[in-house]
């Protein structure tokens, strides 16, 4: 089993109640499990934005160097963003 450490957690009323209930309902075990999962949350969620800000950082590389320049359908791309955003949420659920 991995080595644990305790920390102390601060957390706003209205949380710290949603953590209680989830505990209370049956849908954790303890508070330190609701902490766990919303922490498992946060790093794939921030391993996404991580993969994310680097595909954009080789695709602005990309353009520079390919030398092409012109106009920019604004339309076109943010509707090539949305539907990439949308297929995305869809995936998570």
């Amino acid at each position: 089993m991995a080595e644990i450490e305790r920390l102390s957690v601060a957390l706003p009323a209205p949380m710290a109640k949603s953590v209680r209930e989830a505990v209370e309902n049956g849908e954790y075990a303890s508070t330190s499990e609701v902490i766990r999962d919303a922490l498992r949350l946060w790093e794939a969620r921030r391993h996404l934005r991580e993969r994310d800000v680097a595909v954009l950082r080789h695709r602005w590389d990309e353009g520079k160097t390919s030398g092409r320049a012109g106009r920019l359908d604004v339309k076109r791309v943010l509707a090539e963003e949305q539907a990439t955003f949308k297929g995305r949420t869809r995936r998570r659920g």
